[in-house]
């Protein structure tokens, strides 16, 4: 039996999936977490084959999850089912350690083949976001998308600065930097922007 566990903040979608793959014979739902600490609490504890996260949650994040599953070197894959169909996402979630990545309105059998082949060490990615992923280049360094996503999410330089222990004008440096990288008029701009391509 492949043993999977599901990590989903939105209730409805995660009974379906748990509903999906509870009828496949050859696999095992261990359980369902609203909450990426929580997913990662119980991806220790229960030793799952296979993890299916969405990206956005409260606490970790889909590939937050993933890159501490590597990090920790645990024997389980992540598969990360989105509605995300973001190059720049799925670029970050290879980076991470993500076997496979797949998009929520494909055919329901797909998850099933997808857990199967990560389970047997094969990857699965969308194709049409796979081409995407290596043409489209993220402009943003690593520090850069730190500072840019703070200050979407509405916090001062200043605060920024205290937040990650930098000096105001570095803070300032860095949303400059990103700001111009992505041809913004200004620091929300550049947020949004950076959004909706999957690179915060």
């Amino acid at each position: 039996m492949i043993r999977v566990l599901l990590a989903e903040d939105q209730a409805m979608v995660r009974g379906a999936l748990a509903a999906l793959l509870g009828l496949e014979p050859d696999i095992e739902v261990l359980g369902g977490c609203a909450d990426g600490l929580v997913a990662w609490a119980d991806t220790q504890r229960l030793r799952p084959d296979v993890v299916v996260a969405d990206i956005e949650m409260p606490g970790l994040t889909g590939l937050e999850l993933a890159l501490r599953v590597r990090e920790h070197g645990l024997p389980c894959r992540v598969v990360i089912v989105t509605t995300f169909a973001r190059a720049g996402y799925l670029r970050r979630a290879l980076e991470a350690g993500v076997s496979g990545y797949l998009l929520k309105d494909a055919p329901a059998q797909q998850l099933a083949d997808a857990v199967r082949r990560v389970h047997a060490g094969g990857r699965v990615v969308d194709p049409q976001l796979a081409v995407e992923a290596w043409t489209e280049e993220d402009p943003l360094n690593e520090r850069e998308r730190q500072v840019l996503r703070l200050a979407g999410e509405g916090m001062s330089s200043a605060d920024i600065a205290t937040q990650l222990s930098l000096s105001h004008g570095t803070v300032r440096n860095y949303l400059s930097e990103a700001i111009g990288k992505l041809n913004a008029a200004n620091r929300i701009e550049a947020y949004r922007l950076a959004r909706q391509k999957g690179w915060l």
